[in-house]
């Protein structure tokens, strides 16, 4: 299904760059090498695509459920594809695609209308929200449809255009996206630009975008509101987390521990919002390492086409490097691998399942965000301690409170300084929900209505009362 801005053939038609697959790290395919003097145009057809596509929230409303449609229709088609280039078992690419779905029927509600200002004056005031204009959605590797739909799906609901761009890991899964998503939309109201750098900077920073939705690291975000001051767009900027969850004493280790693991270890620990840090009341500290190395042992690893794999490779050379820095970091400080520590032999970006014990509080594994399947597990004498060094981070995404009193384990997710704090679960979200975090790990507010909100801008009208 060909894509909507491939009718206006780019200058650079013959410039492609290779898609590797994770499972081998060999190349299985290619994406265009859009050039940056290419987005001028691109914008430019966005932005006349706004003129009519902002007038009809009716059209709207019914385009994006055709399109949710259309998204699950394409299942079948999209998910092998996001599994070959990102390495997710299949099963969790068919969730990310029904969660795209899922987001565009929540947004396909009508966007709010006026609404009258009482202040007892003579005088009849009225707001009424407006679309911003073309918005570009910069989106990372993780999960890359998820993540594109939930910034195009308030957009286009709030009456604006998007130009989207996936990262150059992952670009054919969401080409294909867009072109399923097209189909139910007029044309250049959703648009599609895929290349390396400095693709995305230019996108952003391109004085005919009014909105950069961004989601990636502090300091690629850094550079993108940098670049988005030049013209004064708005920004939400969607960034790390470092997240901890903190165990109680009365937690029941192994009522809690399959939880526990897969709220770090889902999709390989590349999750913003992952279980980054464990916090053990020191009885308990063995025990809860015990339980998650055991598990970490017998988790099947393997290439996501294979129905036997849960976990499967990192998404790119890059990250496996990292991630076998800080875990060659940690245990050259002295930390102890209770499972894995180590590359599997195998070809692609694979690593071992890793539990770390007895790690210095100040590693890197445990003050950064590792972003894979590596938890260190850490012990605490007091709950003042455990929140005190849950909370000595410069991110602030998420946190966790596990333990049978419910009550108390509020009591102690209410002193996180985060965006979102769970009991006993992690990571879990309402399509109704705002996410946002604290401190470097965001700005701006996507989900529910506060993302809709966030694509517009209010207009105030007044008039004399007819008194």
């Amino acid at each position: 299904m060909p894509l909507r801005q491939t009718r206006r053939p780019p200058a650079t038609l013959g410039e492609r760059f290779a898609v590797l697959d994770p499972a081998t790290g060999e190349a299985f395919d290619e994406a265009p090498d859009q050039h940056p003097d290419e987005l001028d145009a691109v914008v430019d057809r966005a932005h006349e695509a706004w003129r009519s596509w902002r007038a009809d929230p009716a059209a709207r409303t019914a385009a994006l459920l055709a399109a949710a449609d259309a998204v699950e229709a394409a299942g079948a088609d999209l998910a092998p594809l996001l599994t070959r280039e990102q390495g997710k078992p299949l099963a969790e690419s068919y969730a990310e695609i029904a969660r795209t779905a899922a987001r565009l029927r929540y947004f396909a509600e009508p966007a709010p209308g006026p609404r009258p200002i009482t202040d007892g004056r003579p005088v009849r005031s009225e707001i009424r929200w407006r679309p911003l204009g073309p918005v570009a959605a910069i989106v990372p590797w993780n999960f890359p449809l998820q993540l594109a739909s939930a910034k195009f799906a308030p957009a286009l609901a709030a009456g604006n255009t998007v130009v989207l761009k996936p990262s150059p890991f992952t670009p054919l899964a969401t080409r294909l996206l867009a072109s399923v998503v097209s189909t139910a939309l007029p044309q250049d109201v959703l648009t599609i630009v895929t290349g390396r750098e400095p693709l995305g900077a230019r996108l952003a920073s391109h004085p005919g975008i009014r909105h950069v939705t961004f989601t990636g690291s502090v300091p690629t975000g850094r550079a993108v509101a940098r670049g988005a001051a030049a013209s004064l767009a708005r920004v939400t900027l969607e960034l790390g987390g470092n997240d901890a969850a903190i165990l109680l004493e009365d937690v029941e280790v192994e009522r809690i521990a399959d939880r526990l693991f897969w709220a770090a270890f889902r999709n390989c620990g590349q999750v913003c919002m992952a279980v980054k840090r464990v916090y053990a009341p020191a009885r308990l500290y063995s025990q809860v390492v015990e339980a998650l190395a055991q598990r970490a042992k017998t988790v099947a690893v393997g290439p996501g086409l294979d129905p036997r794999s849960r976990l499967g490779p990192l998404n790119n050379a890059p990250q496996l490097a990292r991630v076998e820095r800080c875990t060659a970091g940690a245990l050259a400080d002295g930390a102890r691998a209770a499972s894995g520590g180590h590359r599997l032999d195998r070809p692609g970006y694979f690593f071992a399942p890793t539990i770390l014990a007895d790690v210095p509080p100040d590693s890197p594994v445990v003050a950064e965000e590792q972003f894979g399947p590596v938890l260190p597990v850490l012990p605490y004498r007091s709950l003042d301690e455990a929140v005190e060094r849950a909370n000595d981070t410069g991110f602030g995404l998420g946190g966790s409170v596990w333990g049978t009193d419910l009550d108390r384990a509020e009591a102690v997710a209410d002193r996180l300084e985060c965006g979102t704090a769970w009991i006993n679960h992690h990571a879990e979200l309402s399509l109704a929900q705002p996410f946002a975090g604290a401190k470097e790990s965001g700005v701006g507010v996507a989900g529910g209505p506060w993302g809709l909100y966030g694509n517009l801008r209010p207009f105030v009208v007044h008039r004399p009362d007819e008194a």
